[in-house]
């Protein structure tokens, strides 16, 4: 199992915000524009951890190099059912420098944007829309 899973699956967001690289890249369900850099980042995988509950890793499906990985998970975002995925990317010093999220269904994806403004507005972060 990838650190990074590890960290995920047990809501340990300052491990999983260590295993990212300084320039990391992210690309999230519900907005347009890439989060870029560490600093941007950590506190929408923070905000995650307060929003997603009951969190299910369902299936992990690693390239044969090790450097890709996509994460399949079930979780609820308050009432709402949701089903998704972290696809990854490992650079060469062990760092995860892309990390693109897709959820579904679109009711639920709705509810996450909703309930991550929330907690984006309770700790002063404005997020693109």
């Amino acid at each position: 199992m990838h650190p990074f899973r590890a960290a995920l699956e047990t809501t340990d967001m300052d491990a999983a915000v260590a295993l990212l690289a300084d320039d990391v890249v992210f690309r999230s369900p519900v907005v347009f524009k890439a989060f870029e850099g560490r600093e941007a980042v950590a506190p929408i995988l923070r905000a995650v951890g307060q929003v997603l509950e009951d969190v299910v890793f369902v299936r992990d499906i690693v390239s044969e190099d090790g450097v890709d990985h996509s994460l399949l998970f079930h979780a609820h975002v308050g009432d709402k059912k949701i089903e998704g995925s972290n696809f990854f990317h490992v650079d060469e010093s062990g760092a995860v420098s892309e990390l693109v999220v897709m959820v579904r269904p679109f009711t639920a994806t709705l509810a996450l944007r909703e309930a991550m403004i929330a907690q984006f507005a309770a700790a002063g972060i404005n997020i693109p829309a």
